[in-house]
């Protein structure tokens, strides 16, 4: 492996273990007390100032976060904690309050949007739970002005 790739890897596997720690040290021992026993890894410590919906909860297992705090980047999994619509309702609210700028919504099924912030996009895909359950909730952080390569023809 060259050294930069050697570095990736080293910063990935450290991700993991961090998040898979993390999950750990939030699980009660006690499954008799389920109202004070979080389910699942909280992370809202990684995550900064990034605006959630109250009650939702990190799926560590489908999440990759690089970084912390305010710069970091990745993909973020939630089960929102409540419904697709009040979690759509939720970050139309929300995120202009916090300077974040809505380029684009779609509202359905399966809903998108996409908001942008100095120099860092958003991607927030919400999707109906089945019957009574939580909407799942997908946030892709990303660099503004990340280089795109444009495929080339053979």
């Amino acid at each position: 492996m060259t050294p930069s790739l050697l570095t990736s890897h080293r910063l990935l596997v450290a991700t993991s273990l961090l998040l898979a720690l993390a999950g750990c040290a939030n699980t009660s021992l006690m499954g008799s007390d389920t109202a004070a026993a979080p389910s699942a890894f909280s992370g809202l410590e990684l995550l900064g100032q990034t605006e959630l919906p109250a009650g939702s909860k990190i799926i560590a297992g489908q999440s990759l976060i690089i970084g912390a705090g305010d710069n970091w980047v990745g993909k973020v999994v939630l089960d929102a904690g409540q419904d697709a619509a009040s979690s759509y309702a939720f970050f139309l609210q929300a995120l202009p309050g916090k300077g974040w700028n809505l380029l684009s919504a779609i509202r359905g099924p399966r809903s998108i949007l996409v908001f942008n912030k100095a120099d860092r996009t958003v991607t927030i895909d919400i999707a109906e739970g089945m019957a009574l359950s939580n909407a799942k909730i997908e946030l892709t952080m990303a660099p503004r002005n990340a280089m795109v390569l444009t495929p080339k023809k053979p």
